[in-house]
């Protein structure tokens, strides 16, 4: 965690009284203009669930993200925007994806054949940078979560 990050998780945990530690500290995307883009979606109460495959937390010492977890999620420019907290998880096959949960990721149309299009996109992205192969039958988690952090929603720019 940047010192930044640090300072921020403080203030939060001052003006909350949570003692809990953080998970991490994520953008959510994989380039700065998505990662403004979702961001503004989870400050604006649509994006409540995330996406990422499995592979990314086999060998994390934590493992899996779990209902309770807080995360300091980020924007473009890796800054500090908010705070969420798991509430549900499930780890699955990609393939097993539904339309509840493309619309709870609250993206494009938030209809399941845009969130199906695009997070294929990205998979493959992953996949081509890393060096492995991308199928609908690699597992994902599925991660659901509420704001937490700030309460109030920014006013507009």
């Amino acid at each position: 965690m940047t010192p930044q990050q640090a300072e921020y998780w403080s203030r939060f945990q001052a003006e909350t009284g949570i003692g809990a530690a953080p998970r991490g500290a994520e953008a959510f995307g994989d380039d700065p203009v998505m990662q403004d883009e979702l961001c503004a979606l989870v400050l604006a109460g649509t994006k409540r669930a995330t996406c990422s495959l499995a592979r990314w937390f086999e060998n994390d010492p934590d493992g899996f993200p779990k209902p309770g977890d807080y995360w300091i999620f980020l924007d473009g420019k890796s800054e500090p925007r908010g705070i969420i907290r798991t509430t549900e998880v499930e780890v699955k096959p990609i393939r097993e994806a539904d339309a509840q949960f493309a619309w709870d990721e609250g993206e494009g149309d938030r209809s399941f054949d845009y969130w199906i299009t695009e997070h294929r996109k990205f998979w493959q992205r992953e996949a081509a940078r890393n060096g492995f192969d991308y199928s609908d039958d690699l597992h994902a988690v599925f991660e659901r979560f509420e704001l937490v952090w700030p309460k109030e929603k920014p006013a507009p720019a």
